[in-house]
C-alpha cells in the first residue's frame, strides 16, 4: 500500500492544462480541486536540460519511471525543460505534480535543488527525489546522489590501457563541482595505470545555460581539438554534449568513452558504438525506481541515498564485445574496482 492515499484528479482538460502551463512557466491550477475521476497517480519525474532523447541522464530517469509504470501499474508523467528557465519555474511545475496527486516527485539534476526544497515544503505529504543534490535536508526529500568519481577511476583505467599515444581527453559538460568529480577520478585512474600519460581537459561552458550539457556541436568541436594533439581515447561527463565527442571519435577512428548509461547500447547511437570503448554509467533508472518502489510499499526513502561501486550503481558498462574480451584490461579494471571497495585507493572528487 502507498503512504499516501491517491488524490483524486481534476478532469483530464484541466489537469493536462495546468501541466502545459506550468511546464511553459504559467500559472497552474489546482488540479486535485476539481477532480472528477479516480487516475491512480504515482511516479512523475521533471527533465534536467538536454531532455529525453540524451542517450546519457535523462533516459536513464525515464527508464525507471517506466519499470516502475510496468511494475506498479500507475499512471505516471515526465516533463521536459524549457529554455532559460527559472527557479521559480522549476518549483511551478513539481507543485503542479503534487497537485495532481503524483507521488514520487523527482527533479532531475542538481539545477532542481531550490525548487524542490519549496515544492517539498508546500506538499510535506509528498515525497520528492532530486538528482545529483545532497544540500535539500527535509524529512519528505531524498537526495539520490552517486560516486560518479569512482566509475570515472575505472574509465581512466580504461583509457591508460588503451592509448596508444600516452594521450587521453576528458570533456567536461559544465564547470561545476559536479563534473570535477568525473575529472578527478578520471584523472586519477589514468595517472595511476600508466603515469606517462597525458590528460587533456576542456570544459564547453561555465553555466548550463551556455549549453554545455545540450549541445552535441560544442562537444564535437572540443574532442576535435584534442583529438589534433594526439588524444586518442576521450572521455566526456557532458550529457548530451557527449554524442557529439562520439561523433567526433568516430570520424577519427579513436575511442569514446561514454557516461551516465551503456551509451554502446543505445539505439540512437547505433551508427557511432564501434568506437564507443566502455560507459561510465551511474544508475539513475534504478535509484529512481527505488524511491518510486520505496513509497509504494509505504516506506519512502528519504536523506541522502548514495549509488557507488560497492552497491553496483556506478561502474562501466562491457557491451562492447572488444572491451570485455580484453583479459589484460578487464584484470585492471577489476583489480582497481576491489580496491575502491576496500578502501585501499581512495578516489578524489576534486
Amino acid at each position: 500500500m502507498r503512504r499516501v492515499s491517491r488524490l483524486a484528479v481534476a478532469g483530464a482538460a484541466t489537469a493536462s492544462l495546468a501541466l502545459v502551463l506550468s511546464a511553459c512557466g504559467g500559472t497552474s491550477t489546482d488540479a486535485s480541486s476539481s477532480a472528477d475521476s479516480k487516475g491512480d497517480m504515482g511516479l512523475a519525474i521533471a527533465y534536467d536540460v538536454g531532455g529525453k532523447g540524451d542517450q546519457s541522464f535523462n533516459d536513464a530517469a525515464y527508464a525507471g519511471l517506466e519499470q516502475a509504470k510496468k511494475e506498479f501499474g500507475y499512471k505516471t508523467q515526465d516533463i521536459e525543460p524549457t529554455e532559460g528557465e527559472t527557479d521559480a519555474d522549476k518549483e511551478q511545475r513539481l507543485v503542479s505534480l503534487a497537485k495532481q496527486g503524483y507521488n514520487p516527485v523527482v527533479g532531475v539534476g542538481y539545477a532542481y535543488a531550490t525548487a524542490v526544497k519549496a515544492a517539498a515544503e508546500q506538499y510535506p505529504d509528498t515525497t520528492f527525489g532530486i538528482v545529483d543534490d545532497s544540500t535539500v535536508q527535509l524529512d519528505n526529500v531524498a537526495d539520490l546522489v552517486f560516486s560518479e568519481e569512482q566509475a570515472s577511476y575505472l574509465a581512466g583505467v580504461a583509457a591508460a590501457k588503451s592509448t596508444k599515444t600516452d594521450v587521453v581527453g576528458f570533456v567536461g559538460g559544465v564547470d561545476i563541482p559536479l563534473i570535477h568529480k568525473f575529472q578527478a577520478g578520471f584523472e586519477q585512474g589514468v595517472k595511476d595505470t600508466n603515469p606517462k600519460a597525458k590528460v587533456l581537459t576542456q570544459y564547453l561552458t561555465q553555466t548550463a545555460e551556455e549549453g554545455g550539457f545540450s549541445s552535441p556541436d560544442k562537444g564535437k568541436t572540443a574532442a576535435e581539438g584534442q583529438i589534433e594533439k594526439k588524444a586518442d581515447v576521450v572521455y566526456a561527463a557532458a550529457g548530451l554534449s557527449g554524442q557529439g565527442v562520439i561523433e567526433a571519435a568516430t570520424a577519427n577512428k579513436i575511442w569514446a568513452i561514454g557516461v551516465d548509461s551503456d551509451q554502446y547500447a543505445q539505439e540512437a547511437l547505433a551508427k557511432y558504438k564501434d568506437s564507443i570503448l566502455t560507459s561510465a554509467t551511474k544508475d539513475v533508472a534504478k535509484a529512481v525506481y527505488n524511491l518510486a518502489k520505496s513509497v509504494e510499499d509505504g516506506k519512502p526513502a528519504t536523506g541522502i541515498v548514495r549509488g557507488d561501486l560497492k552497491t553496483g550503481e556506478v561502474g562501466l558498462a562491457d557491451s562492447n564485445p572488444k572491451f570485455k574480451s580484453d583479459s589484460e584490461l578487464q584484470e585492471a579494471i577489476a583489480t582497481a574496482k576491489e580496491k575502491i571497495i576496500s578502501g585501499e585507493i581512495k578516489v578524489k572528487t576534486s
